[in-house]
């Protein structure tokens, strides 16, 4: 699985011939196309597109969104949590990676995840974010290869992608 980010709240994830786009801010080619934030442009290309809670499963893709627009997908075995700006308690457990608003590390922490990414963040949003979470310097990676077995041990660890827009 390859996560890049391009930017606010928009990520790329793909594995193999699959493609899910998360908070595209302009329109793009994906299997799947999720929404958090309200939904900008799609085209025939969007594929299946999530904006609103529900249950969803796209091509091997499990999707579950809930009312505060936080979205959990499990993606090969791999569950990623794309966190609203403003997260309610939901039934979120067991989450390998979450997508964390810069300004809501206290909530990512709760959710005990292996990786956390932050976005939307600037110089001074993303410093803060690395000191509340006890991390002096992390270097930024312009797209995270993981797979499951990789995940194995991880709590909590930082990982900060290069915005790639």
């Amino acid at each position: 699985m390859v996560i890049t980010y391009h930017g606010g709240d928009c990520f790329k994830i793909t594995q193999g011939e699959l493609t899910l786009a998360l908070n595209p801010v302009s329109k793009t080619s994906a299997d799947v196309t999720l929404f958090t934030t309200g939904r900008n442009e799609t085209s025939e290309k969007s594929g299946f597109v999530v904006d609103g809670p529900g249950e969803y499963e796209i091509k091997d893709i499990f999707i579950k969104g809930f009312p505060d627009k936080t979205f959990v997908v499990t993606f090969e075995g791999i569950k990623i949590c794309l966190l609203s700006k403003e997260p309610s308690q939901n039934e979120v457990e067991d989450i390998d990676i979450a997508l964390v608003p810069v300004e809501s590390y206290k909530t990512a922490v709760a959710l005990e995840p292996s990786v956390m990414i932050p976005m939307g963040y600037d110089k001074t949003s993303l410093e803060q974010f690395l000191k509340e979470a006890g991390e002096t310097k992390v270097e930024p990676i312009d797209k995270l290869v993981v797979k499951k077995k990789d995940l194995e041990g991880k709590e909590g660890e930082i990982v900060v992608l290069v915005d790639s827009k």
